[in-house]
């Protein structure tokens, strides 16, 4: 993971930005920034970039939120040069690029710094992205990546907050400013930054569930009476939720893990936030000296854990990272900020309105824990900030009834469709919400 806990520590999280990056292909005319323009401009090699013309096309957008910065990606079917300009009164960062075809289904919506992401009118044979932000900003960095470990060529803006001390008028790029056009009216200006393209005639993205098979690899996890290791179980179980959620056709879903493989706790959690997952689920399956304890459970960040118990489950998973000898020793105080940041607070409420609604969705099948089945504690892949995550505990592999009910193909068929019921309950909340 590019930032350990000692980084997080030391920002606090108080960069949490996520800057939203749109693309259309450009208009006739175009409006000139606001106020005077003081170029910086950081020239990009010449070498391997296309002359983008509309055959070219934009094949994904992403965000990924990190402690110092906003990072945007662009996949592009082909490298292309840009232009970033930043902008005040009001504060928004511009982005022109050449005359490109949009192949994904919608623009993001704002958040962090970011009021609303649209498009503009540009000069022609352009393409102008529009960023506008609560405040001043930098850009840290804005490059084109060339293709490569199987990834296409990539466009990446990084972002940062400023300051009263902020000046606008940052550029970078190799592509040359356009002419001044004619300004645009406020109202015009807003809508244009408002309002999604209609694209394929879908008006909303996907949201997008991060599946986080626990355990892999070398951390087996716990291992189930009938020999079964919890690796095993929590990837065949993530399979079958990412096959019914996909059935739907309402969702995107990717997953930490697809094979037996060891993934870093911190890691599972940059993966989801690298991707701009709206929901993190991570499973696994617990074991206990008590053969008889038996049920599912699901739990939610807290600095203070529900339980004794749940402390002492939460330690040991945590500590699956010690197998490949990471330090923990900040963990604590890491769960401590994140809690403390306004932006979290969100996280953790929309984190429990998952939780809640995903034990209504359970079938009278499914044997929940007895004692609290809803619970809280300090597991490190819950600790994304913006991304609403819960831990589910399917069951306990040293009871032999849940051991065997979790390797079967039926009733992971049956969690599976309590995973869609209350997915589909939580999405269903959020569009009413953000509506109101």
């Amino acid at each position: 993971m590019p930032h350990g806990p000692t980084s997080w520590l030391r920002h606090g999280l108080a960069v949490l930005c996520i800057a939203c990056v749109a693309l259309l292909a450009g208009g006739a005319s175009a409006r000139t920034a606001s106020g005077q323009m003081t170029a910086q401009t950081a020239a990009l090699p010449a070498a391997g970039l296309a002359t983008a013309g509309a055959e070219h096309q934009i094949l994904g957008a992403r965000l990924g939120v990190h402690p110092d910065k906003t990072r945007f990606v662009l996949d592009l079917s082909a490298a292309t040069p840009f232009r970033v300009e930043t902008q005040s009164n009001p504060w928004r960062v511009v982005i022109d690029l050449p005359e490109l075809a949009w192949a994904v289904p919608s623009l993001p919506q704002g958040r962090g710094l970011v009021r609303a992401v649209g498009r503009e009118p540009a000069a022609a044979g352009r393409s102008r992205l529009v960023l506008d932000t609560t405040g001043p900003i930098h850009v840290l960095q804005a490059a084109v990546i060339p293709p490569r470990d199987g990834h296409p060529p990539r466009f990446i803006l990084d972002l940062s907050p400023g300051d009263g001390r902020t000046r606008a008028g940052q550029t970078a790029g190799t592509l040359a400013a356009a002419n001044p056009p004619a300004a645009l009216p406020p109202a015009a200006r807003v809508a244009a930054a408002t309002v999604p393209p209609p694209v394929a005639r879908k008006p909303l993205t996907k949201p997008l569930v991060v599946l986080d098979p626990g355990h892999g690899g070398k951390d087996p996890g716990a291992h189930a009476v009938n020999g079964v290791h919890e690796k095993e179980i929590t990837l065949a179980m993530a399979r079958e939720v990412r096959r019914q959620l996909l059935a739907t056709g309402r969702y995107r879903v990717e997953m930490t893990r697809d094979r037996d493989i060891y993934i870093p706790l911190r890691e599972r959690v940059a993966f989801a936030r690298d991707k701009g997952a709206d929901l993190f689920i991570s499973l696994h399956a617990d074991s206990i000296g008590r053969s008889e304890v038996r049920g599912l459970s699901v739990y939610t960040l807290s600095e203070t854990a529900s339980d004794k118990e749940a402390a002492m489950l939460a330690e040991r998973e945590n500590l699956s990272d010690a197998i490949a000898g990471v330090d923990l020793k900040a963990r604590s105080a890491q769960v401590a900020s994140i809690l403390i940041n306004m932006a979290q607070r969100d996280t953790m409420n929309r984190s429990l309105r998952f939780a809640s609604g995903f034990l209504g969705s359970l079938d009278r099948q499914v044997a929940v824990l007895p004692n609290r089945p809803l619970r809280s504690a300090g597991f490190a892949v819950l600790t994304a900030p913006d991304i609403p995550s819960v831990l589910v505990e399917m069951g306990y592999l040293s009871h032999r009834g849940d051991a065997k009910l979790l390797a079967s193909q039926t009733h992971q068929k049956r969690l599976g469709a309590a995973f869609v019921r209350a997915v589909d309950a939580f999405f269903a909340k959020d569009t009413v919400l953000s509506r109101s």
